[in-house]
């Protein structure tokens, strides 16, 4: 009898180790950037960002404002290391989510992660499980339209690293999202996915009732 596929290991190198961000990589985060600063305050707030990225670029321009962050991936700078004001958690989503306390977080960042994870639902799980009454969990992900000019920047022109795109698992438009937030505890009258980036990213936003 034929064994079935074993799936690939977990990545060992974060988004932005060992190499500089490209234009269309820095153009991609300060969209982000703008999009959850309109959803989320982070002043005083116990602040997570899972899949942060190896330097971390939003929270390190929201650090001086939170009471503490939260970071999470499968490397992280010594700096980000070293500061008194983060945890910082070295390892694959979700598992390594597994020793963060119950309703812990007041606002949870996940940023261009969801479609590299094997296990997105239960990702998605863990965040309803850290996120505190009255919390926020925002998320930001490519579209199925966003997929070809992803694969084309970097295939073609190569403005993005192969590696991130060979990487995705699945993309995503309103209704995949939508229906996996659901599955995932978020409820519907709380919740809000809509195209972001001229339709090339999906972004949800996520209450819990406080």
């Amino acid at each position: 009898m034929p064994q079935p596929e074993s799936r690939a290991p977990t990545r060992d190198a974060a988004f932005g180790e060992g190499y500089r961000l490209t234009a269309v990589d820095r153009f991609g985060i300060w969209l982000s950037s703008r999009q959850i600063r309109r959803h989320a305050s982070f002043a005083d707030k116990r602040v997570a960002d899972f899949g942060c990225g190896y330097h971390a670029p939003f929270v390190r321009s929201i650090l001086q404002q939170a009471a503490h962050v939260t970071l999470v991936d499968v490397s992280l700078a010594p700096d980000l290391k070293g500061h008194s004001k983060i945890t910082a958690i070295e390892g694959g989503l979700p598992e390594s989510l597994a020793g963060i306390p119950d309703e812990s977080l007041d606002v949870i960042l996940c940023v261009s992660v969801l479609e590299h994870l094997w296990e997105p639902l239960r990702a998605l799980r863990e965040f309803r499980r850290l996120l505190a009454p009255g919390g926020t969990c925002l998320l930001n992900v490519p579209s199925w339209r966003g997929k070809f000019f992803l694969e084309f920047s970097a295939f073609r022109l190569g403005l993005s690293p192969e590696s991130e795109m060979d990487d995705h698992k699945m993309y995503y438009d309103t209704r995949d999202l939508w229906s996996l937030l659901v599955q995932a505890g978020f409820r519907p009258s709380r919740l809000r996915c809509f195209p972001h980036k001229l339709g090339l990213n999906t972004f949800a936003v996520c209450k819990t009732d406080g």
